[in-house]
């Protein structure tokens, strides 16, 4: 007779090959095994003849861990088994709650096992090579709506998912629900990968996408596993890289910077609300959210259409050869490679000699006075505001007395004094391309970096900004 001790040992998805050497030590060696029924032809081979086999049916676990203890504490060693590993959904934890509730002498040992996700993993490729979770939707011991917050957590969070118990009889919408509320969140062509009975005889496995997942093709013993952003599928097989630059890495020419900024895009254009935009205006639009991480330039950004490949296209063809700025932080951070890949000169007045002296002598802002002297020498200049109404006030007016004719206008100064009026005073212009900050919201960064979608459009397409980082 062997000590009073209870071995919980993981037994593995099914196929014998997949329980692990330890396990079958602790069966060869055990005075009863108890047990679900359904499991005991997987270990039968290596049961002692004169062992105490103990099973019953499902959602029996609590009988069977007494069941254990009774055996147990008549100085026996018993080995109760979970299939995949004993430690997750299964009969570990029930064990060790009822060994110190009972205040039990008897030694508890946990064995590990390969887990149905890992089997269906490894069946897949490597699905799981980056961060996971499992999410459980059964719901007879845990509350529907905490499943939900996970759920929405994981999609959320980027985590790869495998998702256990995901259909059954009596359970059949709730997989369909936890499809809805991540394709909300993830992109449709994510990689889903389907294995039922992974491990056993009828054992099958599909890979598919998120959009095109069927429910229906899942029960209870099936494992669904769901990619993450970075997931892709080749065939039948299924991949998540270990990190989030594969793409980078993929791309010759690209340094970390661009990299970076490459997978932010990327991220911003997965996170809207519209995506199906003008490709132009998407590209205003994401540059105006990777500056101010604000969702709400969504609602903000204003555009004639085609403004921005307009002046892209006034740009790239020398037709417009300066950009003037109403202060230098905006000229500051209008990207210098480009300025000089394309032989553009930008310029702002707001310090001129000339227009600090217009400024004292007519009592107007000095950003004002530098508008009408920028005119006076680029009537046709590309103009961006990122922080003066007055400025872009001025310009409305040379423009309307015809001694301004603009190649686009970039309008975002920033505040509570005339800020909306001079936003709306450039709308009337039809025939000026016009990319406008609508609101009080606004500033010299939000000025350049749509002035840099202008000069970048060219890699709108390929979403590869950040060229001249």
């Amino acid at each position: 007779m062997n000590q009073a001790r209870i071995i919980v040992a993981g037994i593995g998805p099914g196929s014998t090959g997949d329980i692990t050497s330890a396990v079958i030590d602790a069966l060869r060696h055990c005075d009863a095994v108890v047990g679900y029924h359904y499991y005991f032809p997987f270990i039968e081979a290596y049961l002692p003849a004169d062992a105490l086999r103990i099973d019953s049916g499902m959602k029996q676990e609590r009988r069977r861990a007494e069941e254990a203890f009774r055996v147990a504490e008549e100085g026996r060693t018993v080995c109760v088994i979970s299939s995949g590993d004993a430690g997750i959904y299964g009969m570990a934890s029930l064990i060790l709650e009822m060994k110190h509730k009972r205040g039990s002498h008897v030694e508890v040992e946990v064995l590990p096992g390969i887990s149905a996700f890992q089997k269906a993993g490894a069946l897949l490729g490597a699905p799981m090579g980056h961060d996971f979770c499992v999410i459980s939707l059964s719901d007879l011991m845990t509350p529907w709506l905490l499943i939900e917050r996970r759920i929405i957590a994981a999609a959320e969070a980027d985590f790869i998912t495998a998702v256990y118990n995901p259909k059954s009889d009596s359970r059949y919408w709730q997989l369909y629900r936890l499809k809805e509320l991540f394709l909300a969140r993830r992109a449709p062509e994510t990689p889903v990968g389907i294995v039922r009975q992974a491990g056993r005889d009828g054992e099958t496995t599909t890979v598919t996408t998120l959009a095109d997942f069927d429910p229906e093709q899942a029960d209870m013993f099936t494992v669904v596993l769901i990619g993450n952003s970075q997931s892709y599928a080749v065939g039948n097989t299924f991949v998540t890289p270990r990190g989030y630059y594969r793409e980078m890495e993929r791309e010759e020419g690209v340094n970390v910077g661009q990299g970076i900024m490459i997978e932010s895009f990327r991220t911003i254009e997965r996170e809207l609300k519209h995506p199906d935009i003008p490709l132009d205006r998407k590209w205003a639009m994401l540059h105006a959210i990777h500056t101010t991480a604000d969702f709400d330039m969504e609602r903000l950004l204003w555009t004639d259409p085609g403004a921005v490949a307009e002046m892209y296209e006034r740009l790239s063809s020398g037709r417009t050869r300066t950009i003037v700025t109403d202060v230098t932080m905006v000229m500051s951070g209008i990207r210098k490679g480009a300025l000089q890949r394309m032989g553009i000169e930008a310029k702002c007045y707001l310090a001129d000699e000339r227009a600090v002296k217009m400024a004292a002598e007519k009592g107007i802002t000095r950003a004002q006075a530098g508008i009408r002297v920028a005119v006076e020498e680029h009537p046709d200049a590309l103009f961006a505001f990122g922080n003066a109404p007055t400025a872009l006030m001025e310009l409305c007016t040379l423009i309307r007395r015809g001694k301004a004719r603009p190649s686009g206008i970039v309008a975002a100064p920033v505040g509570f004094v005339h800020v909306c009026e001079s936003k709306e005073m450039v709308k009337p212009f039809t025939d000026i391309p016009k990319v406008i900050i609508e609101g009080r919201k606004g500033g010299s960064n939000l000025a350049a970096t749509l002035v840099n979608s202008a000069l970048t459009f060219n890699d709108a397409a390929q979403l590869r900004p950040g060229r001249d980082v």
